[in-house]
């Protein structure tokens, strides 16, 4: 069940055996049935997740009523509300499972327990929380520079996997734009094949 896991831990560090075992301990497998949520807004995040099956997505509806997609998680993916999770504070986020799935939860106290007792957990977060600034930066340049179809271009380019698996409703809420565009874009494209 936690081979996944360790696969993406053994990617980002270098574990003892006994410490891998110890730290994928203070996982809780869950399974989450399709359109069930791991957060609502308003509820405290307190987990991390490691998706090991399905697809979720990560949104906010707007004054108006929108959904705001800011990423979807697919297999080997770590999905949270950061902000939530770290100051415990009502998430301003759902994450809701698009596909039936299957999580590792890892609490904040458990969490903190990994800091203490093995330091290289401390190196694993950081670095994966330096990937998340990336993508993240990246992301709001393209938005603020780049067209709608460039975007979904480079969406479907480096997601294929997503496109496949997703409504074109869920994937012109990520892009920030309506489905009516999205159909207009993916029409323009057929077209210039």
């Amino acid at each position: 069940m936690t081979e996944l896991l360790k696969q993406n831990i053994a990617a980002h560090i270098s574990l003892s055996e006994n410490e891998m075992e110890v730290f994928c301990n203070l996982f809780e497998y869950k399974t989450i049935r399709k359109k069930s949520f791991l957060l609502r807004e308003g509820e405290v995040c307190k987990f991390e997740g490691f998706v090991t099956k399905g697809l979720f997505r990560v949104y906010h509806i707007d004054q108006n009523g929108f959904e705001q997609v800011l990423y979807f998680a697919i297999e080997n993916w770590w999905i949270t509300d950061i902000d939530s999770f770290t100051t415990e504070t009502p998430s301003q986020l759902f994450i809701e499972a698009i596909e039936d799935s299957e999580v590792f939860l890892i609490s904040k106290k458990d969490k903190e327990f990994a800091y203490a007792n093995l330091p290289k957990i401390e190196k694993l977060f950081r670095v994966m929380t330096q990937k998340t600034h990336i993508a993240l930066q990246r992301r709001m340049i393209d938005n603020l520079s780049k067209t709608a179809e460039s975007r979904y271009l480079e969406f479907a380019e480096k997601y294929p996997q997503f496109i496949q698996r997703l409504s074109n409703i869920q994937v012109a809420a990520y892009l920030g734009i309506t489905n009516v565009f999205l159909s207009n874009i993916r029409k323009k494209i057929a077209f210039k094949k």
